[in-house]
């Protein structure tokens, strides 16, 4: 796997909200999903671009999870994790053309999953380009960084920054 040794467990793919996002995507059960769904999904098209700042986590429910609950539903904290871990597989799937949800966390995914294309609108990589962008020069104003040590958040910038390299160009 492409990003697994070179941006996954890297400030990018480490968090709970990457464990959170791909067993949303893993409960899709879809063998390709749009980053325009995700996006819908997640919330993060209410964000309107600015993935900053939010007061509230962004939740999405989990059809296919089994729950005591009526509706299980998962919560994501940081839009910056998303857009970064977005990247690194959107990047995986340029690379091998889809993306082993499994080999990335192993032990730690309960369910056997197809592995997935993540697909992008030429409208959704202007967007994840310029939020990368946004916060390669600015990482100190997200969220992340009231949570987060700055030394951590301006290497989590600087590796976004070679992810987008690589994914966008300069």
């Amino acid at each position: 796997m492409y990003i697994a040794n070179k941006y996954w467990n890297h400030y990018i793919g480490d968090t709970d909200d990457s464990l959170t996002l791909v067993e949303y995507l893993a409960d899709k059960r879809k063998e390709e999903i749009s980053l325009g769904e995700i996006f819908s999904d997640i919330g993060l098209d209410k964000l309107n671009g600015d993935f900053r700042q939010h007061d509230e986590p962004l939740t999405v429910i989990l059809a296919n999870m089994e729950s005591d609950y009526d509706e299980p539903s998962a919560e994501f904290y940081y839009a910056i994790n998303l857009i970064s871990d977005l990247a690194a597989l959107l990047l995986e799937c340029k690379v091998n053309g889809s993306v082993n949800l499994c080999e990335l966390f192993g032990e730690d995914l309960d369910t056997d999953v197809p592995d997935i294309c993540i697909t992008a609108t030429p409208e959704e990589h202007t967007l994840l380009n310029k939020a990368l962008m946004d916060f390669v020069s600015e990482p100190l104003t997200y969220d992340l960084s009231e949570m987060v040590p700055e030394e951590d958040v301006l290497e989590t910038a600087a590796i976004c920054e070679e992810l987008r390299k690589e994914l966008y160009g300069q």
